[in-house]
């Protein structure tokens, strides 16, 4: 069983992970892809920097109009509003930028919610990212006393930090773990200034995203891990706990803005096999059923898109042959047990139903990776699911045949054909 480790050591924000992620082997076109779906006006820079002597791939997110940063302009361009905000290095663990309250200025979180949803990228890409943002329109509105509906993001909405929880989701998604062990977290030391004074650090959307993850202060007297990343961090679900037994096969190092002397400002990431891992990874998960038979096709496909968006794992709809052989549909959804809460209401709430069964089983899944294969059409990602180190299906990613296939003119059924010709053809070559 594969796994990612990652070791916080120095904190965690969304431009080290995204760094962290291309130095361990997660593709730049990748990334790359994944901003112009979102079709936002930006643009990504790599380069590699040297952090207290560990050389580590640096990430910025820029505006592609202008070629600057983005998070700079976006300060450029809200000056006026800093009297609302208190201040976060949420990019880059440098740059001073003030935590938004909710108002009404930037992006809501259903805006947000919607941008993401009609990206077009994977559904599991999406789902993640919208779990993050969702995780932090649910920090503010706790602390601010108001309904998550009426957040409103303003720095976190910013195109930057968008593009930093989008792009992380894509390139974690990509390595296809299902079990992701993380170190404690370092959230740093001294205070942060807010609108109402000063607050020790973490700042308290930071400390709220954090609760339930076992943090330490260490090292430079800066905040040094943002909303961002503890965002993406509780998103992905880690087991915080000591590192099982594995052999290391990568390990990438990921840099922030800041160079203190003798305090490497990475986050490491490494990627290793379980040592003596017999069984297929598996896991726990809730299952919620409701059977309907009032509810038209167009009511069913836009339920099986909202529990999707909001973080089920799977949903499917079967016809069923209900009393006084009444023609009806069985709605199934699959969800982590943390998200049952969430779905039960979504479904009461969508649907035509009375009453939801919900019971808990194992789910027993192939360990899942991404490898890119070249093909007359252009590159194609092909999802790899392997036992114990051996494959078992592999299937190229239905959104980039469908963007090859409109792009040059193709039939999908040829380009898919000819994604599976080159991954066999890899195969063999291996």
């Amino acid at each position: 069983m594969r796994i990612g480790y990652l070791e916080c050591f120095a904190g965690i924000s969304g431009d080290m992970l995204l760094g962290a992620l291309v130095d361990a082997g997660v593709s730049r076109s990748l990334l790359e892809e994944t901003v112009r779906a979102l079709n936002i006006g930006a643009v990504l820079r790599f380069s590699s920097v040297d952090r207290s002597g560990i050389s580590a791939t640096k990430v910025d997110v820029l505006d592609a109009a202008s070629g600057e940063l983005a998070e700079k302009k976006h300060a450029q361009d809200h000056d006026h509003s800093h009297d609302h905000d208190h201040k976060h290095h949420h990019h880059d663990h440098d740059h001073e930028h003030e935590h938004a309250h909710p108002h009404v200025h930037g992006r809501s979180w259903k805006q947000i919610r919607e941008l993401i949803a009609q990206s077009q990228l994977a559904p599991d890409v999406v789902a993640l990212a919208q779990r993050a943002f969702e995780l932090l329109a649910h920090a503010e509105a706790k602390i601010h006393n108001v309904q998550v509906e009426t957040v409103h993001f303003h720095e976190v909405g910013a195109v930057d930090t968008i593009t930093d929880i989008v792009c992380g989701a894509a390139g974690l998604c990509s390595l296809g773990f299902d079990t992701w062990y993380a170190s404690a977290v370092n959230v740093g030391s001294g205070f942060v200034q807010c609108a109402h004074g000063l607050f020790p650090v973490p700042a308290p959307a930071t400390a709220e995203l954090l609760t339930g993850i076992p943090t330490y202060a260490a090292g430079v007297q800066k905040e040094l891990t943002t909303p961002t990343g503890a965002a993406l961090l509780k998103a992905l679900g880690c087991i915080f706990a000591d590192i099982p037994v594995i052999t290391t096969e990568v390990i990438g190092y990921g840099a922030g803005t800041r160079n203190p002397k003798d305090f490497p400002n990475v986050l490491r990431l490494s990627i290793g096999e379980v040592v003596g891992a017999k069984k297929i990874a598996g896991e726990r998960v809730a299952v919620l059923a409701c059977a309907v038979d009032d509810a038209t096709p167009q009511l069913l496909a836009h339920v099986m898109e909202r529990v999707l968006e909001e973080g089920a794992l799977d949903a499917m709809c079967t016809p069923a042959v209900m009393k006084k052989s009444r023609m009806g549909t069985l709605l199934t959804v699959l969800c982590r047990p943390e998200r049952r809460e969430a779905l039960e209401e979504l479904l009461l709430r969508e649907t035509t139903t009375l009453g939801i069964r919900v019971h808990e089983e194992d789910r027993v899944v192939l360990q899942r990776r991404f490898v890119e294969v070249e093909t007359a059409y252009g590159s194609i990602r092909i999802k790899i699911g392997s036992r114990q180190g051996e494959d078992l299906n592999w299937m190229p990613e239905y959104e980039d045949c469908a963007r090859a296939a409109r792009e040059q003119g193709v039939p999908l059924k040829q380009v898919t054909q000819a994604a599976l010709q080159a991954i066999a053809e890899k195969k063999v070559e291996a």
